[in-house]
């Protein structure tokens, strides 16, 4: 998806996160991240968890979410 077609939907998107891959159930230009609730844009989006079927916007808020759900 490009800039300007993200630009027509700008809304929040819903996912079906899929292994290597992910699912528009809703479409929309971003997701929020799970840990930050920062904004990420689809075409940006490179970590996710299948299990929780969350988004993360960086590897960092990744290892952070992996490591609350060991500890908890």
């Amino acid at each position: 998806m490009n800039r300007i077609e993200r630009s027509g939907r700008g809304g929040e998107a819903t996912l079906r996160y899929l292994d290597g891959d992910f699912q528009v159930v809703t479409p929309g230009g971003f997701v929020r991240c799970a840990v930050t609730g920062l904004e990420i844009p689809l075409d940006e989006l490179k970590y996710w968890s299948v299990l929780r079927q969350e988004a993360y916007a960086d590897a960092a808020a990744s290892l952070a979410r992996e490591g609350e759900a060991r500890a908890g």
